[in-house]
């Protein structure tokens, strides 16, 4: 075990987990403070919660009721979060006036929540990231949005159900869907072309098999730009069908320990990946916070490079009439892999404090955000998925299907896989990313084998889970 990287996992794992053990005596957001763990703190807010609600959840008065709503949306994605908001607050007929304010990150909306107290949480309504989605569970901050659904009438089947099973667990759905996507294998279809390849890949086993046909005919430098990113990582796990983490992949309660080291699920993903880097298919083009990948793709240094389907308006702008851009699903690890693709994005977390009129209103805007003609608006403006399967049927919708018809790849894959491949929920999951990235780029730099990258992985999540599970159990 690598000394050094242990202490560093159980330093971040203490990091995300302090603010949810401290100021014991001012009440704040936390399982440890009452001495309960935090599926017990989390059970005990969500029926303190299910009290709140009670029986006249519709009929409550919510005239001149005002709720502040944080979220993460910045440039393009935030103008359109704030053309959504202005059309609630002039056409909504409540009373209800919705205060937008952008936090920043996905991580700095998530730490400014955990200075918070219960009760005052300093916003009503909050967008969090999908890795996330344990660590509010367990929090024992917010509403489960099952019970306003089930207080409202809503029909949840309206949502797209492969999108809903990532936010669900046995309690029922815990966060509203809102900003989805999957990943996607972007390509050059004039490349493809030139090389004479009719087939997209579907497995990293099968773009090695083609490599050498867009080098030698294409003229391509890059066979796959693919950063060194955590979410690919998990992805591949899902693509495989296998689970990332103990009980029920984190759903049925807490984690307590990686698997993908006993399915073998991670040395299948690391021997391939390191064969493409070692025949020169895949290289090095940094992790995911850089633009490399998508910069080498869109100037046509690489021929596929693989990508969020949020990036697909910016990937054919800057392409411009360059080439042409083709979509395919995400691709397996090996061609004999059956599983499916997890969402990314965010979604909307109701936080608790202890005000069932602002709760009556934050469902108003919930419900209005999700409904087909918002959802398609979103879809046009932003490249998400509209989580609302009736958004389909609006016109805003179909016009941007047609002005950009690689995105109905993105939806086809999104219905050809299933809630059991949804991924994980992990309360450590920045700090595993962080990890996995780590050490996937030692083992592309030559510094460990597979085998033992993904025992150093194993070890040094294991470690960040447990400290984690200790401090907040």
């Amino acid at each position: 075990m690598k000394a050094k990287k242990i202490l560093a996992g159980l330093m971040a794992a203490a990091l995300v987990a302090v603010p949810l053990a401290g100021c014991g005596s001012t009440q704040t957001a936390a399982a440890v403070n009452t001495g309960d763990t935090a599926a017990d703190a989390a059970a005990s807010e969500a029926e303190a919660a299910s009290q709140l609600i009670g029986a006249d959840f519709n009929t409550l008065d919510t005239t001149g009721t005002t709720i502040t709503f944080w979220h993460s949306m910045g440039g393009v994605n935030g103008e359109a979060m704030t053309a959504l908001v202005d059309k609630f607050n002039q056409e909504n007929q409540y009373g209800i006036t919705v205060e937008a304010v952008y936090q920043g990150s996905y991580d700095d909306a998530i730490n400014k929540l955990k200075s918070a107290q219960i009760g005052n949480m300093g916003a009503d309504l909050v967008q969090i990231y999908d890795i996330g989605t344990r660590f509010m569970i367990d929090s024992g901050w917010v509403v489960p949005m099952q019970q306003l659904i089930d207080a409202a009438g809503y029909d949840l089947s309206q949502i797209e159900p492969n999108i809903a099973a990532y936010y669900t667990t046995d309690a029922g759905l815990y966060s509203m869907p809102f900003n989805s996507s999957t990943p996607l294998l972007y390509y050059n279809k004039d490349m493809f072309d030139a090389a004479g390849i009719t087939e997209v890949p579907t497995s990293l086993e099968e773009i090695a098999e083609v490599g050498d046909q867009l080098k030698e005919k294409a003229g391509t430098q890059e066979v796959l730009a693919m950063s060194v990113y955590g979410w690919w990582f998990e992805q591949f796990l899902c693509k495989q069908g296998l689970e990332m983490v103990d009980n029920g992949n984190g759903r049925t309660a807490p984690a307590t320990s990686v698997v993908f080291d006993q399915n073998g699920g991670a040395l299948n993903i690391l021997n391939a990946w390191k064969k493409l880097y070692d025949e020169g298919y895949a290289p090095n083009v940094g992790r995911s916070g850089s633009d490399t990948a998508t910069t080498d793709f869109t100037s046509g240094k690489a021929a596929m490079m693989l990508g969020s389907t949020a990036s697909l308006k910016q990937v054919l702008q800057d392409t411009g009439d360059s080439f042409e851009v083709g979509t395919a699903y995400f691709p397996a690890v090996s061609s004999s892999d059956e599983g499916g693709v997890s969402i990314g994005g965010g979604s909307l977390w109701a936080l608790n404090n202890n005000d069932p009129v602002k709760l009556a209103a934050t469902w108003r805007f919930i419900e209005f955000l999700i409904s087909p003609e918002s959802q398609a608006y979103w879809n046009a403006q932003t490249g998400y998925f509209p989580v609302t399967t009736a958004a389909a049927e609006e016109d805003v919708y179909k016009q941007n299907m047609e002005q950009y018809p690689q995105f109905q790849t993105a939806i086809d894959q999104l219905h050809s896989s299933a809630p059991q491949y949804a991924g994980a929920l992990l309360s450590v999951f920045p700090e595993s990313r962080q990890i996995v990235e780590t050490e996937i780029e030692e083992m592309l730099n030559g510094s460990q084998t597979p085998e033992e990258a993904v025992q150093s992985i194993t070890e040094q999540v294991n470690e960040s889970i447990e400290t984690y599970n200790l401090i907040n159990g």
